[in-house]
């Protein structure tokens, strides 16, 4: 390189330090000296709004949008996303051409032992509608209200006594040095499509710098986004939409789907698996979309598709 690589950002210090993972990841696998990959931060609409649930203003574009403006008007060449936070229609122009291995899928529930645990009628701060419904379907004696903004602000809030208890990525956590919070296994709480991936995107028309992210994508986070990604976009709904899905590839190569689709308040919920190929994950992903579609009662399908 002979000019420094310019990535994009949101300026949040989870996002930081994810755009530094990702500057460090290039410089190394190609030999550069430190410095070579350069951070362009953004402070985006959902940065700026806190008080209000993102489907109330615009869903998730709100991460991306200036990001985006950015890179198509070339003052970047790359932007790194938390893949659970990049919508799954995205731009034809623009292509998430490589991961970083994927961190803790879970959940962690921040000011309680366990969901068990909460007293009766806690309340539980979370502006996720997929923690909100999975949360009260397990107990729907819960008050759950919207709680925004950083990790930091999130942990204050619960020390000051604002809410009982809320949930945070354990990726996110992790990634800032985080000890707190009790780990939610997957099988109680499934995570977000793309949740702990972290997504790099460029230009689709890029051709250099596709080439150079392809020497740091994680193949096997790659394929296992690919098929989430794909669930989600066939199920279609919106950020109102309780959806979550998990592809891990397993000893023989082959991806195992899991998925589920719920009702806002949790009392209604469809899930289902399928194993794919390489190659057939985006097909798995769509088919098992279909399925859950098929078997879920009107209140579920009223979400999704509108009928």
């Amino acid at each position: 390189m002979t000019a420094p690589l310019m990535l994009g950002t949101r300026a949040s210090p989870l996002a930081l330090a994810q755009a530094h993972a990702t500057a460090a990841a290039l410089e190394e696998t190609h030999g550069w000296p430190a410095g070579t990959v350069s951070i362009f931060e953004v402070r985006t609409t959902g940065d700026k709004v806190q008080d209000r649930a993102l489907a109330e203003i615009g869903g998730k574009a709100l991460w991306t949008k200036e990001l985006d403006i950015a890179l198509l008007g070339g003052t970047t060449r790359l932007s790194v996303h938390s893949c659970k936070d990049v919508e799954s229609e995205r731009p034809s122009e623009l292509v998430i051409a490589a991961f970083l291995p994927r961190a803790d899928v879970r959940d962690r529930l921040i000011g309680s032992p366990s969901i068990e645990a909460l007293s009766q009628g806690a309340k539980v701060g979370t502006s996720s509608p997929r923690r909100t419904a999975q949360l009260l379907r397990m107990r729907p004696d819960l008050q759950v209200s919207i709680m925004r903004g950083n990790v930091a602000t999130r942990l204050n809030r619960i020390a000051e006594g604002a809410y009982d208890a809320t949930f945070l990525a354990a990726a996110g956590l992790d990634r800032l040095g985080i000890d707190e919070g009790c780990a939610v296994e997957t099988q109680d709480f499934l995570p977000a499509p793309g949740q702990a991936a972290i997504a790099i995107e460029c230009r689709a028309d890029d051709e250099e710098t596709r080439a150079l992210l392809a020497a740091i994508d994680h193949v096997p986070t790659h394929r296992a986004v690919l098929a989430e990604r794909a669930f989600a976009r066939a199920v279609g709904g919106s950020c109102h939409s309780p959806v979550a899905a998990l592809a891990v590839v397993e000893g023989d190569e082959r991806i195992w789907l899991r998925a589920e689709l719920l009702s806002s308040d949790g009392t209604s919920h469809v899930a289902g698996e399928v194993r794919a190929e390489a190659g057939d994950e985006e097909a798995a992903g769509a088919a098992l979309a279909e399925e859950l579609l098929g078997r879920a009662g009107p209140d579920i399908r009223a979400l999704f598709t509108g009928s």
